[in-house]
This record gives structure tokens, sequence and C-alpha cells, in this order.
């Protein structure tokens, strides 16, 4: 059987890894993006104005590494919503459905004992690559 291929994705147009973990790999056509948090990746500080503004930064951040993967928000399959309060579940779909308008990837919300860096919300996802056509 002939090996996968295992790739990096790294951009500084995200923030920078905050421990021993990629901003994403992809190995064939899957790409698997590490939890984001809403960081400004100019200075690596949690953006200010609560749940909705760090879920904005987090899935701008989320774009910026789809892209460098030479993808989109519509390649993503599957996320993961982590959050620090689940009272905030719906402020973050409000923001999350400016992302997502359509074809919605399969997606997990928790609530979680506590965030990195104190953040309010995490998300992580799946991703394919190449074109992707609907079935109907």
């Amino acid at each position: 059987m002939a090996a996968l291929i295992r790739r990096i994705i790294s951009t500084t147009k995200a923030p920078a890894a905050i421990g021993p973990y990629s901003q994403a790999v992809v190995v064939d056509r899957t790409m698997y993006i590490s939890g984001q948090l809403g960081m400004d990746p100019t200075n690596g500080q949690l953006v200010e104005g609560g749940v909705q503004a760090q879920t904005r930064q987090a899935l701008v951040n989320m774009g910026e590494i789809l892209k460098a993967a030479g993808c989109g928000y519509e390649n993503v399959v599957k996320t993961t919503v982590l959050l620090a309060d689940m009272n905030d579940f719906t402020n973050v779909n409000d923001v999350y459905k400016q992302f997502f308008s359509t074809n919605f990837p399969a997606r997990a919300a928790y609530q979680v004992a506590a965030l990195p860096r104190g953040g309010l919300v995490e998300i992580e996802a799946v991703a394919v690559l190449g074109p992707l056509t609907n079935a109907s």
C-alpha cells in the first residue's frame, strides 16, 4: 500500500500555535484544523467584545488557514464548537451562520470547564480539499 502524504498547513494570517501542535494538517484530501480561539493574529491576544467577537475572529482565523490550503468555508464538512458557557450557544450560532450559510457542516458543541487563555469559544474543523459537488 502506498504511503499517504501528510502536509502541515501554516499561515501568519492566523494566530501561531500556542503549544506543540500545527494550525492544520492535511492527509490525502482531508484537512484537520486545530481549534481556533478568537485571538488577533497580530498580537496574540483575545479580541474584545465578548463571545460574538471571539466567534467571528475564530472563524476568520479558520478562514485564513483554509485559504492557506487552497480552499474555503465551503470545504468544511465537520466542526466542533467548545464553549465556556452553553448559554452563549445562540450568540455563537448568530455569528456562525454568517460563515456557513448553506450545506452546513456536521457539528458538535460542548460546554467545557475552561478554554486556553480564558477564551469564551474555540472552534475546530475538518475540511476536504478540492472541488465538492453536493448531491441533490
